[in-house]
């Protein structure tokens, strides 16, 4: 269910506030639409070892594949690249008095999660995604 275009563009999904509602959890939709995250060490996927490409909850996008996942210690799934690059947006960041950069869905703008620059080789990228933003399609 890739939605990448030949340009590298993703192809937007829109829903109303209503249909989000309808369609999430109260707890997925309190972090991919209204920016939550759920506390550290608490998420279905933090620990998960199983082979198998992590998808938008949202929207069925693949964003990360678990060859890329990593034990970051931070209490979340953390990856250290996208499936592809057109997958994943980011925005500054400015919110709890902190400079961060936002990671969301290319295609339905949910957010995910932050991107840190202490990562490992070979990205130096730390990709810290909500468990609840993704669902996990085993291989």
């Amino acid at each position: 269910m890739n939605h990448v275009r030949e340009a590298g563009m993703v192809e937007k999904l829109r829903k109303t506030e209503s249909q989000w509602r309808e369609q999430l959890s109260p707890e997925e939709y309190r972090v991919t639409r209204e920016k939550g995250t759920e506390p550290p060490f608490t998420g279905r996927y933090h620990d998960t070892k199983t082979p198998g490409t992590y998808l938008c909850v949202c929207c069925g996008e693949p964003l990360f594949h678990s060859s890329a996942k990593f034990d970051s210690g931070s209490g979340w799934p953390s990856f250290t690249d996208p499936v592809h690059a057109a997958a994943l947006e980011e925005e500054s960041d400015c919110s709890l008095g902190m400079e961060r950069v936002e990671v969301l869905c290319a295609r339905c703008d949910a957010h995910l999660g932050h991107v840190f620059p202490d990562g490992p080789p070979p990205t130096g990228l730390r990709y810290c995604i909500n468990s609840v933003a993704l669902r996990l399609e085993p291989e």
